[in-house]
């Protein structure tokens, strides 16, 4: 007749619940405190408490997400790439981007008038004839819509 094992109901094979006093991996449940899981070595009968593990995640991994970003993939795919969430990626890119300067132009741009920008636009020799061009000047409340 064979044997019924009942050694995977109460084992927990895991290195990050060894026994910190003889670093045993045997170890069963013991009951709750303080909302914590509680273990029992089996070698040495030491009741523990599991340290939660810290969600700080290296800085690499926040290098990496912050390129993948600028190179145009989503907050969900790096999330699945990187496996982290999708939020942790929207608040590194988020606390980045108001930490960031940006340089100054230290010469005033040039400001083109509508009628140039206009001129030059309809001087350049377009393949696909069903486009739309909207212009808009702030300045002199001036809009412009051209349809071809």
């Amino acid at each position: 007749m064979p044997q019924k094992s009942t050694s995977t109901a109460y084992f927990v094979r895991s290195t990050s619940m060894d026994c910190p006093k003889c670093k045993s991996s045997h170890h069963v449940k013991d009951g709750i405190v303080r909302g914590k899981q509680r273990y029992k070595c089996k070698d040495c009968q030491y009741r523990y408490t599991v340290v939660r593990k810290s969600d700080v995640k290296p800085p690499e991994i926040r290098r990496l997400a912050l390129e993948m970003y600028l190179e145009g993939l989503g907050f969900r795919s790096i999330g699945r790439i990187l496996k982290i969430s999708y939020g942790t990626v929207y608040l590194w890119v988020k606390e980045w981007s108001t930490n960031i300067s940006f340089p100054r132009r230290e010469t005033p741009m040039e400001i083109t008038k509508l009628e140039k920008m206009l001129a030059y636009i309809e001087s350049k020799k377009v393949t696909n004839r069903h486009y739309g061009l909207m212009l808009i000047d702030l300045d002199d409340n001036i809009s412009l819509l051209s349809i071809t």
